[in-house]
């Protein structure tokens, strides 16, 4: 994605021109708002930020639109939860860099068609399923973000470290990315608990002992789960004998919103492979059973009834 986007800069910026309209789409705390500033910073261009929720009224819209400059990037987060009027009104100013205005009511009103600066729409969506086709369309390049690996994090957490003033050893920074569920804001945030921890109870020094003791003590284990997590999989395995079970029904065991298992715990769950969502229901897998340390039950087969 990397060489994709210097190419895609490169020739812009060799043309002269606005960069094209760019979507990111994945998991949230990946980077996608740090990836259009990163954009914007490239093209040597000022960065607007906006959010689909924020934007009530197409007049808004217009209101930003009309303030940006030749080759400002506007970025729209969650971009899926635009109105269906604000998207009306993006279609043109993406495609045709105008915006269309209706002054008065009535049978004096009139249509005016205001030109725009070529700029960049930079979008960012945790569900690509929920815009609509024409928006998706009208994006030149569309890019996915997934979980980053051990190394990566590693990189991701000394660096962050560094910037806090943290010391740390190498035991340390693979402990913490170790359990950030391959999502560098998740890192981010057990890294400054850490640090408090370091300095609270040790001598102010991230050492691979100190940062598993802090991070026992948020209820974070080795893979990154957390309380939430495990009382998803207890459920299951527990009180419905490793499923199949329906999510409503899961929600009501552990009283959580079913919204937040689907949204929050299932997406690394199933990562793990500690899961499988059946047409019946969610399941345990036998790799569950084993991180929770509990036996996994031998299932009589099916009969055959071909």
């Amino acid at each position: 994605m990397k060489q994709n986007l210097s190419i895609l800069i490169e020739a812009a910026k060799a043309r002269g021109e606005a960069l094209d309209h760019v979507l990111f789409y994945g998991p949230p705390g990946l980077g996608k708002t740090t990836l259009s500033h990163i954009i914007a910073n490239e093209m040597g261009v000022s960065v607007r930020v906006t959010a689909g929720p924020a934007i009530e009224r197409a007049g808004d819209l217009v209101a930003v639109l009309t303030n940006l400059k030749a080759g400002d990037v506007l970025f729209i987060d969650e971009i899926h939860r635009l109105g269906r009027a604000i998207e009306e009104v993006l279609y043109p100013a993406m495609e045709d860099f105008a915006v269309d205005i209706i002054l008065g009511k009535g049978p004096s009103a009139r249509n005016i068609r205001l030109g725009l600066p070529h700029f960049t729409v930079v979008g960012a969506t945790t569900r690509l399923a929920l815009m609509t086709a024409p928006l998706r369309a009208r994006f030149g390049a569309v890019y996915r973000l997934d979980y980053y690996d051990q190394a990566i994090m590693e990189q991701i957490v000394r660096r962050a470290a560094a910037v806090l003033g943290l010391a740390t050893d190498d035991e340390g920074i693979a402990e913490i990315a170790r359990r950030s569920r391959g999502t560098p804001r998740v890192g981010l945030r057990l890294l400054r608990r850490v640090r408090d921890y370091a300095q609270v109870r040790g001598d102010g020094v991230a050492t691979g002992a100190l940062a598993a003791e802090a991070l026992a003590l948020l209820d974070v284990d080795v893979l990154g789960l957390d309380d939430l997590d495990r009382r998803v999989l207890r459920s299951i395995i527990e009180k419905f004998s490793g499923g199949p079970v329906g999510l409503d029904t899961i929600a009501a065991s552990i009283s959580e919103e079913a919204d937040t298992i689907m949204d929050v715990v299932e997406p690394y769950l199933l990562q793990l492979g500690f899961l499988d969502r059946t047409p019946r229901g969610r399941v345990a897998t036998q790799r569950a059973y084993g991180h929770l340390g509990l036996p996994y039950p031998e299932r009589p087969q099916q009969p055959n009834l071909l």
